[in-house]
């Protein structure tokens, strides 16, 4: 159930900020909203700005992703709160940003960091990294025992 959850919640939690961003901030303007500096961007490449145009290319990959991490849940031994919260950001912050790939052929970007320019399927894609790795570790200490 987690994993359904979190990758519902990121989606539209996603494509609602995109969706107020697009509408009511023009592209490369900066504004701060309760201190933090944002600044709309379109990105039809990958993280960085890497791979310009080749969006739809990136969509279909998020699409692969999220078959094979459905294919995983269904066949693999991993079971717990964790993993199922790990791959519920990883799948939620695919289908965000595959959906804008998809349907726009660029990512809607705004949340400005020290990395770049990102937004919150981006976000939920490193939790769900990080998540992941912590998953790994408390495995790997478990079976080390």
């Amino acid at each position: 159930m987690l994993f359904y959850m979190f990758a519902i919640l990121v989606i539209v939690m996603d494509q609602l900020s995109k969706y107020l961003i697009r509408a009511y901030i023009d592209i490369n303007q900066t504004f701060t909203l309760r201190g933090i500096p944002l600044t709309h961007i379109e990105n039809s490449g990958m993280a960085r700005g890497l791979f310009q145009g080749y969006a739809r290319l990136f969509g279909v990959a998020a699409v692969l992703f999220v078959i094979g991490v459905y294919y995983f849940r269904r066949t693999g031994d991993m079971k717990g709160a964790l993993i199922d919260s790990s791959l519920g950001f990883l799948v939620g912050g695919a289908i965000g940003n595959g959906i804008d790939r998809l349907l726009f052929g660029q990512v809607t970007d705004f949340i400005i960091r020290s990395g770049g320019i990102l937004n919150l399927a981006d976000h939920a894609i490193e939790i769900g990294v990080i998540l992941l790795l912590i998953y790994g570790v408390v495995s790997w200490l478990k079976n080390k025992h």
